[in-house]
């Protein structure tokens, strides 16, 4: 959007030109674009060196741009500290709740959050699906992360070396199946699971699809699923559209986390 597409924006009393020329300029730097000169900058916002001379000079001043050379920049210090602080600090209960209710409206089935504690998946959130058969799962419950679709997806990730740590002392043989025996075993699971980017689990006549929730480095910081009777998602057509409902899901709370376009596509286009 160049300065002379907001004819309507600019006309209005409030308005303010230099402000969304500032805001603009540090919307064009992203993943794929970390510098930009300042001739670029003034091609992109269709206007005149001179005449963002003094934002450029201002946002530099202020941290939030950081000048390279003689007309080069990048985003400065100031928007990372201040962008990711408030990320950070934002309860991931209350940034996944409306996502999770409105998916369980979509889909009436139950859906839940959950985050890992060591080796266990403990449930954080859940949108119950007030309906005769439904899979309900209470807040607070633990259960072991290699036993449950969302806890697989919570380990996906994870270093072998952190993964061998963290079972070293853990008995798995000691679970009923299709729960994984071994940590051989576990870890092709595991393996599995990250190329596919989704895990579905099948357990006591309910199913369940999860997939991974992300922050802004693109790290995997929580779990979300659908969980339902068997009956209902062991039909292909029904189970592939809540699993597309689910990826969107997980993609939007993510976006919300800071999670930019680049690490939400994972998400948004798993392997089938």
């Amino acid at each position: 959007m160049t300065a002379s597409q907001t004819p309507d924006l600019q006309e209005h009393d409030y308005w303010v030109p230099a402000l969304q020329r500032g805001l603009r300029i540090l919307e064009m730097f992203g993943s794929q674009q970390r510098t930009l000169s300042s001739n670029d900058i003034a091609a992109a916002l269709g206007v005149s060196l001179s005449s963002i001379y003094r934002i450029l000079f201002t946002l530099s001043e202020m941290g939030y741009l950081r000048k390279l050379d003689r007309n080069t920049y990048e985003l400065g210090p100031q928007v990372i500290s201040n962008g990711f602080s408030y990320l950070a600090s934002r309860d991931i209960v209350d940034v996944t709740m409306p996502f999770l209710n409105t998916l369980r409206d979509k889909t009436s089935l139950s859906c839940h959050l959950s985050v890992r504690e060591h080796t266990e998946s403990v449930y954080l959130y859940r949108a119950f699906a007030a309906q005769r058969l439904s899979v309900n799962i209470p807040v607070g419950t633990r259960i072991p992360c290699h036993c449950t679709a969302m806890g697989r997806v919570l380990l996906s990730e994870l270093p072998s070396q952190t993964l061998d740590q963290l079972y070293q002392s853990v008995r798995l043989d000691d679970y009923p199946p299709p729960a994984p025996k071994s940590l051989p075993e576990l870890a092709q699971l595991l393996a599995e699971d990250r190329e596919r980017g989704w895990v579905l689990h099948r357990s006591d006549y309910s199913t369940a699809i999860a997939t991974a929730v992300r922050d802004h480095t693109g790290q995997i910081v929580a779990a979300i699923n659908l969980s339902g009777p068997e009956a209902v998602l062991d039909r292909d057509a029904v189970r592939s559209q809540c699993l597309q409902l689910l990826l969107d899901t997980a993609a939007a709370i993510s976006a919300q986390l800071g999670c930019s376009p680049g690490c939400a596509a994972k998400a948004l286009h798993p392997r089938r």
